[in-house]
């Protein structure tokens, strides 16, 4: 048999995640539409591009770096641009996932250090989880809140002849450690999107999840989104 006949819903649930979302087709739950994947990609993209840019800056143990953009004065250049570039993108992301990161008071569990440590540990089970659970939804405005402590030490350093002595020396100390802060951040999400929890990273790149995979890890959404099917597909009386 062949792998399209085995998989006869892989076309119509892509063909569905270009616009819709939080839909059943078949097997597969669309989890992200494609603007939504796009969005993350495009901030994936401007983060690591000032990261990559940045690095030479920061210590000449990553000077070797510079040689890839084509020198340490391309990378000065280009790593403030692609600073702006990365903000810009993650305010586009923000006003489009704010509707569906509204924190909700359970959430309020995932400030505990034990909260997080369970869930690295995949001890307890949460049949009350959404969409995105709560330390998704903190992170969601972490990274907002770090994008703009980047943007406004970053434009001091930029410009640092406009700026006081204090000021400045506050802006490199604030750009160190929210840029060390984001890239321990953003280890652990990649971490938890691939090899912690398999099937995550396809909701990114595909839009879709199985029906086992969202009933194990958001078990509220599944039942929302079987429910809605449900009513949509119920025959009128």
């Amino acid at each position: 048999m062949s792998a399209t006949a085995s998989r006869p819903s892989a076309d119509p649930a892509i063909f569905r995640a270009r616009r819709a979302e939080n839909i059943v087709v078949g097997e597969e739950i669309v989890r992200h539409r494609f603007a939504s994947r796009a969005i993350h990609w495009t901030v994936a993209l401007f983060f690591f591009l000032a990261l990559f840019t940045g690095l030479p800056i920061w210590t000449p143990i990553f000077g070797w770096m510079a040689h890839l953009f084509g020198g340490l004065s391309v990378c000065r250049w280009l790593h403030a641009w692609a600073g702006l570039l990365f903000f810009g993108a993650i305010g586009v992301m923000f006003v489009h996932w704010l509707g569906e990161m509204r924190l909700e008071p359970k959430d309020r569990e995932w400030l505990r250090p034990r909260k997080i440590v369970a869930y690295m540990k995949f001890e307890g089970d949460d049949e009350d989880v959404g969409k995105y659970n709560g330390g998704q939804k903190l992170f969601f405005f972490a990274a907002a809140l770090g994008a703009v402590g980047l943007l406004l030490s970053g434009v001091i350093l930029w410009f640092p002849l406009e700026f006081s002595r204090p000021l400045r020396e506050l802006a490199f100390v604030a750009h160190d450690v929210t840029f060390i802060l984001f890239v321990v951040a953003i280890v652990f999400h990649v971490y938890l999107g691939t090899a912690a929890e398999p099937g995550t990273y396809r909701s990114m790149i595909r839009g879709t999840v199985s029906r086992p995979w969202a009933r194990l890890h958001h078990p509220r959404w599944y039942r929302e989104v079987l429910g809605a099917s449900s009513s949509t597909n119920r025959p009128p009386r």
